[in-house]
């Protein structure tokens, strides 16, 4: 098996930090290397101004990361932090995609991941490393079954 390396940034709340090894794990075992640069329990963040943390510690870890992932459970939609970062990797035109953690049962995604995601997947290695590749471009509920019709978004020309 061909081993390919990913450089990813998991946005996520951080009582999910337990479910970014399990994801990573899950990449691994189909022979993909996803090397995060995300903000997490093992590599704590001390700083307590938002825009120092925004600024100098978050952007430069999404500016190196080819693809934005999304930890998806019930707390992330209300995370102004995680919309922002999402918000920044589309400023980066970065790939974005939302992963359902593992045995969700559905909720609510965040608005920015509703808005700029290229895909949503279950919790599934090939069809989360396709996506990762841009090979994979639809959104699924938590079981791999294909979302309903999403709303298109217009954006003003100006």
């Amino acid at each position: 098996m061909t081993k390919e390396t990913k450089n990813v940034f998991i946005s996520h709340v951080h009582k999910d930090d337990a479910g970014l090894a399990d994801l990573k794990n899950l990449l691994k075992n189909k022979g993909m290397d996803a090397r995060d640069s995300s903000i997490n329990s093992g590599r704590p963040n001390n700083a307590t101004s938002p825009e120092y943390i925004k600024s100098q510690i978050l952007a430069p870890r999404i500016d190196w990361a080819s693809t934005m992932i999304v930890y998806i459970s019930p707390e992330t939609k209300n995370s102004d932090w995680v919309n922002w970062e999402i918000e920044r990797a589309h400023k980066q035109d970065k790939t974005i995609i939302g992963v359902w953690e593992r045995g969700a049962n559905g909720c609510e995604v965040p608005e920015a991941l509703d808005e700029y995601g290229h895909a949503l997947v279950g919790w599934n290695a090939d069809k989360i490393i396709d996506a990762i590749n841009g090979d994979y471009e639809q959104f699924e509920n938590p079981d791999g079954t294909r979302c309903g019709p999403r709303p298109i978004r217009r954006h003003p020309c100006g």
